[in-house]
């Protein structure tokens, strides 16, 4: 799901963006197979940061990717991709969770095999022991989150999607985001804090 990473689309790449689209829409495959490998990789991280279970994760991206190509045509290339396919993701987190009948806040697991993926997916040479330990707690705490704070923290801190984005991913205004993650990131710090005290 993972593998042969193409340059992630981010802001800077708008033009580089709706060029692609527009060939994969023309039935370019080249184009449609750039524009899998640059999205598949940040699809499955936010399906795994919601879900924490790779294969709930990579069955939800597999899906996430078939409905992002079958509405390619419809999709306006004005927007950004980013977005619109995280929409995607999350809708069918939440579609996997109603049919399970399960909350959100029960469906996060194997956090120390995610501290990894989540935080660092790249960890730097000169990461120490402490600050692993660290990335634990920080990932601990998440996971007790409710869905909408965890989700929120994650699209901003981790994917680092603007306010604006994360509004169109979410469907809330603007000034709803920078509230709920006000509120979010301070609920966090004090899981945190917990986290600490309980492993101090």
């Amino acid at each position: 799901m993972v593998d042969s990473p193409a340059p992630p689309l981010v802001a800077g790449d708008a033009g580089s963006e709706r060029h692609l689209i527009d060939r994969a829409k023309a039935g370019e495959p080249a184009a449609c197979d750039a524009l899998a490998r640059r999205c598949r990789r940040g699809a499955y991280l936010l399906a795994l940061q919601m879900l924490g279970n790779r294969d709930d994760a990579m069955d939800v991206t597999q899906d996430a990717m078939l409905r992002f190509f079958s509405t390619l045509n419809s999709f306006d290339a004005a927007r950004r991709v980013q977005p619109w396919l995280f929409t995607i993701v999350r809708n069918q987190v939440r579609d996997l969770w109603r049919q399970r009948q399960r909350r959100p806040a029960d469906a996060v697991g194997e956090s120390d095999v995610l501290v990894g993926q989540l935080v660092a997916p790249q960890p730097s040479p000169e990461a120490d022991l402490h600050r692993q330990e660290l990335r634990r707690r920080i990932w601990r705490a998440l996971a007790t989150l409710t869905a909408d704070k965890r989700e929120i923290i994650v699209l901003r801190d981790y994917h680092d999607l603007s306010y604006s984005d994360i509004a169109e991913v979410l469907g809330i205004p603007v000034g709803t985001v920078m509230s709920r993650l006000h509120g979010a990131r301070r609920r966090l710090r004090a899981r945190i804090e917990e986290e600490g005290g309980r492993h101090a």
